[in-house]
């Protein structure tokens, strides 16, 4: 399998119901509990891509464009954007439907930076041979 086919077979897309005890007393999703689930999808498209232990080092501007309200479902698509030697960066969107109407809108992006480790729990090279980007 060549680079590109790794980073298009990584993409992943989880779906989840936004119940209430996720909301806050606007009846939207905590933005804490929103990046949490980012963070999460950005792991698991870096660990698809690579197939390495990893974790994250950084978020860069995560913009909440919409409310997600409750009763609605989110679903959150990760991609993988760059690669570097140890270090794998993963856009995650979140979109926004209604669970009874053809409405879908994207509330939030961003992106997450993520390093492969090893046991030692120090960086890892992702590839021996490290393929352009």
């Amino acid at each position: 399998m060549n680079y590109q086919e790794k980073i298009k077979n990584s993409e992943t897309h989880v779906f989840k119901v936004v119940f209430p005890n996720i909301t806050n007393h606007h009846n939207t999703m905590f933005g804490g509990t929103v990046m949490e689930m980012m963070d999460e999808v950005a792991f698991m498209t870096a660990t698809r891509f690579a197939r390495k232990s990893f974790v994250t080092v950084s978020c860069d501007r995560i913009d909440f464009k919409k409310p997600i309200p409750a009763d609605t479902l989110v679903e959150l698509i990760g991609k993988v954007k760059y690669v570097g030697n140890s270090s794998v960066k993963v856009n995650v969107e979140v979109f926004v439907e209604e669970m009874y109407e053809e409405k879908r809108e994207k509330a939030v992006a961003g992106d997450f930076t993520l390093v492969a480790i090893g046991s030692d729990k120090k960086p890892l090279k992702i590839f021996e041979d490290h393929p352009s980007s």
